[in-house]
């Protein structure tokens, strides 16, 4: 099962992943300590199996260094989090994605080696606020504290009409234009004269100040 991937935590983060991954056709070692949790993932993953992730004999006898990826998606047992990714990181696996339930958390897992950490519930929480406030933003991804990926529909009249060069969005609000969803087609790195439609969705990359200063003018 090289390249494959392993999801320890089998909660409603974990489970979801886990499920997501299945369904994309990846291979998946789903581990728990729950029996419960275990046998529910039996006929969903492609191997599901109890085992305490803070045992390292136990890691090692399911081959879990051989596995490409590992996603510790534990909750609220924060020590058992932290002792599980500074196993995985000293047998040698190659990537290991950690969820953090808090800043401080977050933290540590960096600093033991977490190749990525997430925030599920912060972020989640984030997304749904966007949504609330802006009636024009559809989808909303934090690529850092400070940056983000965004899709908004255009509704204001006095960019429709008008190409990308006119508009200019760089120079008037700091951001840039990536991609641009038209109906059913998606124009991936869009050409300066390209002029925008009514139905059109822009793909947007900048940091949140000037996102939110486009927000407040395309709407």
């Amino acid at each position: 099962m090289k390249e494959g991937f392993a999801v320890i935590g089998l909660g409603r983060f974990g489970g979801s992943i886990c499920k997501s991954l299945v369904e994309q056709g990846m291979e998946v070692l789903a581990i728990d300590s729950s029996e419960e949790r275990v046998n529910e993932f039996m006929s969903i993953a492609t191997h599901a199996v109890i085992c305490n992730s803070t045992d390292e004999n136990a890691l090692r006898q399911l081959g879990i260094r051989n596995f490409e990826h590992v996603i510790v998606s534990i909750g609220e047992d924060i020590q058992s989090s932290i002792l599980t990714t500074l196993i995985l990181k000293e047998m040698g696996v190659k990537y290991v994605t950690a969820k953090a339930t808090n800043d401080k958390h977050a933290k540590l897992l960096d600093k033991i080696g977490a190749d990525r950490v997430v925030h599920p519930e912060r972020d989640m929480g984030r997304r749904i606020a966007h949504y609330i406030v802006s009636k024009n933003m559809l989808d909303y991804l934090e690529l850092s504290d400070e940056y983000s990926l965004v899709e908004i529909s255009v509704s204001n009249r006095r960019f429709l009409g008008k190409s990308l060069h006119e508009l200019d969005f760089r120079n008037t609000f700091g951001v840039n234009i990536v991609g641009i969803k038209r109906d059913k087609q998606m124009i991936i790195t869009p050409e300066a004269t390209d002029v925008l439609q009514s139905s059109d969705v822009l793909i947007v990359i900048g940091s949140d100040d000037d996102i939110e200063r486009l927000q407040e003018q395309i709407q």
